[in-house]
């Protein structure tokens, strides 16, 4: 029988999805709940008809044909509705069903997805597994030279410092000229990095608060989270909250009317104030929050209205040079709170890092530089800019530590290091490192998202929907009826979970090299590597 499906030369058999859906029609009871959850619309009820050869029994059979019609499940070949992997259909059929599977070809999707002459632009981050950080092994143990080796005996708190230290002499100096010192503040070093509301569902970000308001105030452990550009709720802004806070202002100025006209109003200051000036993903391209999840709510904290999308352009627009941006902006915002609030830029992991580094150790109102490595996570990168641009974190880190240990200033302007850190589940082993390669402290956000909310994203290009808003489990979308399916309490829960098990890790590691009171930054005759090239590359020492 003639189909009714034509060939066109864009035509896509299932074969060519890169994630195929097989379903039982045995065991499949029709009673659509894999239609309806599924976020891509990947799926949908069909009608069948089948040829069906009938033989009669006896001396003088014949055979006839039978055509016979019966419902079922279809998957789309459009690439449009590609399905993503996300199983969300397999969670919720009562009888095992359907379950997506992975194709065994290399995918054929990306000569497709650039309809309308515009590529791929998806979440999550680029898809390579492992990294220089797992190999990186600790190697340094103080066996006989000090006691406390045991961290579960030996009870010790970790801390760093986030905020410009400044010599005696110097301070002194500062003081009597300026009448103030740049404010340092004491935080966990492993900071949540910046995921905004409008990326995040609003059960998503109010659960990353709520866990980070319990670890501070129950379990005395001063961690801190940036908002990401965009501005933040006007509640948090005018609560007590705050403090565990770091506001982020980048280039599109996002949010940055209702935190200005609220600074009166605050009982306490925030954390800090971070500058973004790039991120690891995608360095030297703005940033894009598309139009599916501005909604009323977002586009009433960032003054803009509604459906419509909101680019950020790749620098800030009213600063010409790496001069210019420290003083334009840094020191404006340390004026707009009195100069009480630290002030740092984050950029991207490029080999300009370095030039961006030697100008703030001339500025005293510069509190630090956080570096954002080329596997930093994003919610709305195109392909060319996650798998072809960006720089290693392990190897920017560390030239810029060496850099301001050749000026003396190693214990003076503290480094952040994020992108791609827990990667493949080892958090407290690839943060160790970082911090033995100089940094003071470490920024992460989709292990946050995995950990906490059970993110699908994975590394074999599952899921990655996160620019959409259709996220199957509600954390990147502002869709009520994707995000009604996440729960704010468990995710609190689950990011208290996450620091505890962090923070035994990280002692387990930090305690046997001799540093139980205070952490081992630039520690590097701690490390190894069996990789000639990267430990002369490093610095560190060579093992096999």
């Amino acid at each position: 029988m003639p189909s009714n499906r034509p060939i066109t030369p864009s035509s896509l058999s299932i074969k060519d999805q890169p994630w195929q859906i097989h379903w039982d029609k045995d065991k499949c009871t029709l009673c659509g709940s894999c239609t309806a959850v599924c976020p891509v619309n990947a799926i949908n009820l069909d009608v069948f008809r089948k040829r069906k050869v009938e033989t009669s029994l006896g001396l003088n059979s014949s055979s006839s044909s039978v055509f016979k019609v019966y419902h079922g499940i279809r998957q789309k070949t459009d690439s449009a509705y590609a399905c993503v992997g996300c199983a969300m259909c397999t969670q919720v059929c009562p009888n095992d069903a359907i379950m997506p599977y992975k194709s065994d070809e290399a995918g054929k999707l990306i000569f497709h997805v650039n309809r309308g002459g515009q590529p791929r632009r998806r979440g999550g981050r680029r898809n390579v597994a492992g990294g220089l950080l797992d190999q990186i092994k600790f190697i340094r143990i103080s066996m006989l030279t000090d006691p406390a080796l045991d961290a579960g005996r030996h009870e010790f708190e970790l801390r760093t410092l986030l905020g410009r230290v400044l010599p005696p002499e110097e301070g002194i100096a500062h003081f009597k000229e300026k009448g103030w010192i740049p404010p340092v503040r004491e935080i966990y070093p492993l900071l949540i990095g910046s995921m905004s509301f409008g990326a995040l569902s609003p059960p998503m970000w109010e659960g990353l608060q709520m866990g980070v308001a319990y670890l501070n105030e129950e379990l005395n452990m001063p961690v801190r989270i940036c908002t990401g550009e965009g501005g933040c709720p006007p509640r948090l802004l005018r609560s007590r909250f705050l403090q565990y806070v770091i506001l982020q202002i980048a280039s599109g100025y996002f949010g940055w009317d209702e935190i200005i006209h609220a600074i009166p109003d605050m009982k306490v200051d925030p954390c800090a104030i971070e500058i973004k000036y790039g991120q690891g993903a995608k360095p030297g391209d703005g940033g894009l929050l598309m139009w599916y999840k501005v909604n009323k709510l977002i586009a009433a904290i960032r003054g803009v209205p509604a459906g419509v999308s909101l680019p950020s352009p790749p620098t800030h627009q009213t600063q010409y040079s790496i001069e210019e941006s420290v003083a334009k902006m840094i020191q404006s915002m340390s004026m707009a709170w009195g100069f009480r609030v630290p002030v740092y830029p984050k950029i991207s992991g490029t080999s300009t890092a370095l030039a961006v580094l030697n100008n703030l150790t001339r500025n005293p109102y510069a509190a630090g530089l956080a570096i954002d490595g080329e596997d930093g996570g994003t919610g709305a990168a195109y392909d060319v800019s996650m798998n072809s641009m960006g720089h290693p974190i392990a190897s920017n880190l560390r030239d810029c530590y060496l850099d301001l240990a050749a000026q003396g200033k190693q214990n003076e302007i503290p480094l952040f290091a994020g992108g791609g850190i827990g990667k493949t589940g080892n958090l407290a082993a690839n943060a160790a490192a970082l911090i033995m390669l100089g940094a003071s402290g470490v920024q992460v956000g989709k292990y946050i998202m995995q950990a906490a909310a059970g993110c699908l994203g994975s590394e074999t290009d599952r899921c990655n929907i996160c620019n959409i808003g259709l996220c199957p489990k509600g954390i990147t979308s502002q869709d009520p009826r994707l995000y009604r399916r996440l729960n704010a309490d468990e995710v609190a829960q689950r990011v208290v979970d996450v620091y505890l098990s962090f923070d035994t890790e990280l002692k387990k590691i930090v305690a046997p090299l001799g540093r139980s009171t205070s952490l081992p930054i630039g520690m590097s005759d701690a490390l190894g590597i069996n990789h000639r090239d990267v430990a002369e590359r490093l610095k560190i020492q060579y093992v096999v």
